[in-house]
């Protein structure tokens, strides 16, 4: 993430809007959205509507207790909208926004990008973050057309718009069972497009046939048939890490942003880090579909974590209910023993509730599926980040890091 945007920990209540619910030109196999739609059989169109969408914005500029506002918009894809719902964003952002700063993010696979759209982003200054899975036999695994045909060319063409537009992008990319074994080159892929932003997204879905014909299980489920097989293994995930932390550790800091090293290191240091999954609890960050409904999470879009909806209850109440808080104090106080007694509970309280579906050694629930890799990253890291820590302690910048690993620690 821009390192000069502000992070959705800045703000007491954030939430992460879908102005197209779960419609999408692509048809991911790993996708969790998509398969939103079956919640909403009902409805005719799944898309928000212009009257919803003043209602949010003027609520949710009117519900933020400081004067620096992000917006996050996400999908679906957020560009099957088009661009003049955006422009209409912009506007009703100006006319309640009354002198207020305003940020907007937004998440596109980048199949659809314009050289309007990105005058648009360009002009008003949108950061843009690109659904990217690696380089072309990686991204082209799982993320297809609705034909079943690839999409790299397509997302490339996409960037290199972004690139040309001088537009300020992100890398969201999905690590799964197929390029989790090739961390390095995934990570020279990213390098090599110039991509300064990288957030590395743990792919972890469990089977669970349901009768409204969903698939994919909800936190609170028994899998019948245990993770998918797109799923990245615990150990694929550590190695994973620690080969991409060795290179970044040695040559790419404070000129690579790697989400998850960022936020190691904030939680090393003491300072809240800017993704909710690695924070002592969660909570504040809310998810709103097209329709008004709001949830608790982006990743607990079911019905048993709906808060309510815009038209008939606020912003404020929803994600301040004792129903919301409970959620996301349970992120810490649900943690089984076998974390309570880990060195690096700190560094990443247990990870997403989304993903503690697995035992401890002694048969306590609620263990993080991905702890044995986390755990073997952090391992590896600790020197580098009681380093990096000290200079921070002594103001000085993390990047001096890289001097004493040439200095202290041989070469591979």
């Amino acid at each position: 993430m821009n390192q000069s945007l502000y992070t959705p920990f800045d703000r007491i209540l954030y939430i992460m809007t879908k102005p197209v619910g779960a419609i999408c030109n692509l048809a991911c196999t790993y996708c969790y959205y998509t398969e939103k739609a079956k919640l909403y059989r009902d409805s005719p169109k799944h898309i928000m509507s212009e009257s919803l969408l003043e209602k949010f914005i003027k609520e949710y500029i009117e519900s933020q207790a400081n004067d620096h506002i992000l917006f996050t918009w996400h999908g679906g894809e957020t560009l099957m909208r088009p661009l003049d719902f955006y422009q209409k964003v912009v506007r009703l952002q100006a006319q309640y926004g009354k002198g207020r700063i305003i940020d907007n993010s937004i998440q596109t696979n980048g199949t659809l990008l314009t050289d309007s759209w990105c005058r648009f982003f360009k002009e008003n200054n949108w950061l843009v973050g690109i659904s990217i899975d690696g380089p072309q036999e990686f991204h082209d695994e799982y993320r297809l057309t609705k034909q079943g045909r690839p999409s790299f060319v397509n997302v490339m063409r996409g960037i290199n718009l972004l690139n040309k537009h001088g537009i300020e992008w992100n890398a969201m990319a999905v690590v799964n069972d197929f390029n989790g074994d090739y961390p390095l080159d995934f990570y020279h892929f990213f390098k090599d497009i110039s991509c300064k932003y990288i957030q590395f997204t743990p792919i972890v879905e469990r089977i669970r046939q349901h009768e409204d014909g969903r698939i994919l299980a909800s936190p609170d489920e028994e899998s019948i048939d245990g993770v998918t097989d797109f799923s990245v293994s615990p150990e694929q995930w550590g190695n994973f890490l620690c080969t991409i932390f060795d290179e970044w550790v040695r040559n790419d800091v404070g000129e690579y942003y790697i989400q998850l090293f960022d936020a190691t290191l904030a939680n090393w240091a003491g300072v809240t880090p800017g993704i909710c999954s690695m924070a002592e609890t969660c909570g504040h960050a809310g998810v709103m579909e097209f329709n008004g409904d709001v949830y608790s999470c982006d990743h607990f879009v079911f019905p048993e974590y709906k808060l309510g909806n815009i038209y008939t209850q606020s912003l404020i109440e929803m994600m301040n209910s004792p129903r919301q808080i409970a959620f996301g104090q349970n992120k810490r106080n649900a943690l089984p023993q076998q974390c309570k007694e880990c060195d690096f509970l700190f560094a990443c309280h247990g990870e997403c509730p989304k993903n503690r579906f697995v035992k401890t050694a002694t048969g306590e629930p609620g263990l993080n599926y991905l702890c044995a890799g986390y755990h073997r990253f952090f391992k590896h890291a600790a020197p580098y980040m009681d380093f990096m820590k000290h200079e921070l302690d002594n103001q000085r910048p993390p990047a001096n890091v890289m001097q004493w690993v040439k200095q202290n620690i041989p070469d591979k």
